[in-house]
């Protein structure tokens, strides 16, 4: 009896309080719901992690993956935690500790200075764009290599010029007589081609100018949003971002103009 006493302080006890939920899904990742603080020691794949009033610790050498946390005061991160949203009061990263969240929802973020922290949206919208420009990417790479071949979306290029040309002179012109063809043309096709044209106009454009060294980055970003939602001929999403884009450009060269009148004759006719 008394070796068998001798032995028992090696093994932790596990306190359950009352009101704490513990299910497991389908997938075979654990969730745990209490109402108060919650210390996680052992590293381990998680669905969702809840302390309602309490905050949630997640011990140094720990490695935990989760859905969602939240914490109704604080989380403190010591180890290394993945995790699709987080949300609490505070969010503290600890020296050495690292983060990788999706969407952060919290009132303070604390980083240590040997912390590291990824991710770290504020909401979907964010996250949204930033997936949209890496799907983006993955897909245009493989044809990167076949540009100026016959079925990449860049064999626009030699109907720019013509384009240009009928939008400088639809803008300078001084007679109102339409050109002869237009009335011999089926009603309902010429506004599919001219809306082709004008998305493919803007795209070499805006591609011409995040070509050049000179571009100003932060300028920049705005116009990759827009290059990319062309792209992905996601017109809803080039609707919402080419005003405010082409509006943080300072001194807008003549072929931005060019895009942005494009853009603007695309959706004049929508």
């Amino acid at each position: 009896m008394s070796g068998a006493g001798a032995e028992q302080p090696n093994f932790p006890t596990m306190i359950i309080p009352r009101g704490t939920e513990i299910r497991v899904n389908n997938q075979g990742q654990l969730s745990i719901r209490t109402p108060g603080n919650l210390v996680i020691q052992n590293s381990g794949n998680y669905s969702e992690i809840e302390s309602t009033n309490g905050s949630i610790r997640i011990d140094e050498n720990v490695t935990v993956e989760a859905v969602s946390i939240r914490a109704g005061q604080a989380c403190f991160i010591q180890g290394t935690l993945t995790a699709w949203k987080v949300c609490a009061k505070r969010i503290s990263l600890e020296d050495r500790a690292k983060a990788f969240i999706m969407l952060q929802e919290s009132e303070s973020l604390e980083l240590a200075r040997g912390a590291r922290l990824v991710g770290n949206f504020a909401n979907e919208k964010e996250l949204f764009l930033m997936m949209g420009k890496f799907t983006t990417q993955l897909r245009e790479l493989p044809g990167a290599v076949d540009i100026g071949g016959h079925t990449t979306p860049l064999e626009g290029r030699p109907s720019y010029t013509p384009i240009a040309a009928q939008v400088a002179a639809a803008s300078t012109s001084t007679t109102s007589t339409p050109p002869p063809a237009a009335p011999q043309s089926t009603p309902s096709q010429p506004p599919r081609t001219d809306d082709a044209d004008h998305l493919r106009a803007a795209q070499l454009l805006i591609e011409r100018e995040l070509a050049r060294p000179d571009v100003v980055a932060r300028e920049a970003e705005g116009l990759r949003e827009v290059l990319y939602a062309i792209r992905e001929h996601n017109t809803a999403r080039i609707a919402n971002v080419y005003r405010s884009a082409f509006a943080e450009v300072s001194g807008a060269s003549e072929g931005l103009r060019q895009a942005y009148e494009h853009l603007d004759q695309f959706f004049a006719a929508k």
